[in-house]
């Protein structure tokens, strides 16, 4: 499973209103801890492939998106289920962390 490339053009399909809860990682090209998350994150959506729906938005590309959701650092990591924000992560964490807070979502 890919991760899906997210716009503000496309985010009310993509995220509010999937069926599947949603891992949106909010970042930017320059950012180094950005890069570390990346390949983790690819991992994920892989690993939880029919569970979970994996995007990203670039915040340079859409500011008013990164306006919206209050993201002030990157990465962030934004969990929504049935349209709704369900947990927030700021800041790089491990995969372990990561598929830990995909389990209390999508359990």
């Amino acid at each position: 499973m890919a991760v899906k490339t997210i716009s503000l053009e496309t985010f009310d399909q993509d995220v509010l209103k999937s069926d599947l809860p949603v891992l949106v990682d909010f970042w930017a090209p320059w950012c180094g801890p950005c890069k570390m998350v990346g390949p983790i994150v690819e991992t994920l959506a892989a690993d939880n492939e029919g569970k979970i729906v994996v995007g990203k938005v670039n915040v340079d590309d859409n500011r008013d998106l990164a306006v919206k959701y209050g993201i002030r650092g990157i990465p962030t990591l934004v969990f929504f289920k049935n349209g709704t924000e369900a947990k927030r992560i700021v800041g790089a964490q491990s995969k372990e962390q990561l598929q830990k807070a995909i389990d209390q979502i999508i359990g």
